[in-house]
């Protein structure tokens, strides 16, 4: 027992180990790193694709069997690499709380959570997001710089979009009523009360249309086609927003490069500002006299 505590306690101890598996796992810079991480996405790959098709009905009872051993070695070949990791790292607890420790950590547990709640074993289709280390494996950064640009604009839209969802929202409730009050005292009708009406309003104004509720008097089709009419204006409302702020942000980050780096920006959304601005003239903040010396 004393041998095996002074095993464990000099491979924990061992800095050598831990710098030539950190090269291994956390650099793809290196050969045997990048093979490392082509197989590991290789590995991922396959572990979807076996969850895609086991769920499928009808599968023979010997493609059941394979299955299920294939499931628990890449359950246990993640969960092995997921200890090196936190093994290896130069601050383990750093990379626990990190995004990529987190995925790592969530794509290995859905095989033993699905011990206690069966269902649960299909969580492992959450190892899709560890393929986001393909931009690093293959140097595809311009890509990420990309991503980074379109979460920027989603985040400074926001506030706009979260105004039109409020708005959307009073406005498919207002119509759902709208809709029960012309339906709802009709024989047999699907409109049987106000949140029915209200999720019809929301799924014809997304037109998805299930077709599970339709309105039968004139004035109830008149109400779907105006309904319908303006799905089609809505929804292309938030694309236009954050397709406007990707341009502007593009745009201004390209004058930025031609105006001196003391240049005065907006606190709120960071574009430059004219001389002596009293508002933002793109978010529409109103500026403090003190940026301007006042």
């Amino acid at each position: 027992m004393k041998k095996i505590k002074a095993f464990i306690h000099s491979i924990l101890q061992n800095e050598k180990l831990k710098q030539k598996l950190n090269s291994v796992i956390f650099e793809s810079d290196t050969k045997f790193g990048k093979m490392f991480d082509i197989t590991l996405l290789w590995v991922i790959v396959a572990s979807i694709v076996l969850v895609i098709v086991e769920s499928m009905p009808g599968l023979h009872p010997v493609l059941k069997t394979v299955f299920t051993v294939l499931e628990y070695v890449f359950t246990f070949f993640f969960t092995l690499e997921y200890l090196c990791r936190l093994y290896c790292a130069p601050k383990p607890i750093k990379y626990f709380f990190s995004f990529f420790g987190i995925i790592d950590l969530v794509s290995t547990l859905p095989l033993y959570l699905g011990w206690i709640i069966g269902s649960a074993r299909y969580l492992m289709i959450l190892r899709t997001f560890r393929l986001i280390r393909v931009f690093r494996v293959f140097k595809l950064f311009s890509f990420l710089e990309e991503g980074d640009k379109l979460m920027k604009s989603l985040r400074l839209s926001f506030r706009k979009i979260a105004v039109f969802f409020l708005f959307v929202l009073i406005m498919t409730i207002a119509l759902g009523t709208l809709m029960y009050m012309m339906e709802g005292n009709q024989p047999n009708t699907p409109f049987t009360d106000v949140p029915t009406s209200i999720y019809w309003a929301i799924v014809t104004m997304t037109t998805v249309g299930y077709g599970d509720l339709a309105p039968v008097t004139l004035l109830g089709r008149c109400l779907s086609a105006v309904i319908m009419l303006l799905g089609y204006t809505i929804m292309a409302v938030p694309t236009g927003i954050v397709s406007a702020q990707f341009i502007h942000d593009k745009r201004h980050s390209s004058e930025d490069k031609k105006q001196p780096n003391d240049a005065v920006k907006c606190p709120e959304c960071g574009c430059p500002l004219p001389d002596e601005a009293f508002y933002c003239p793109h978010c529409g903040k109103q500026l403090p006299d003190e940026m301007w010396g006042g």
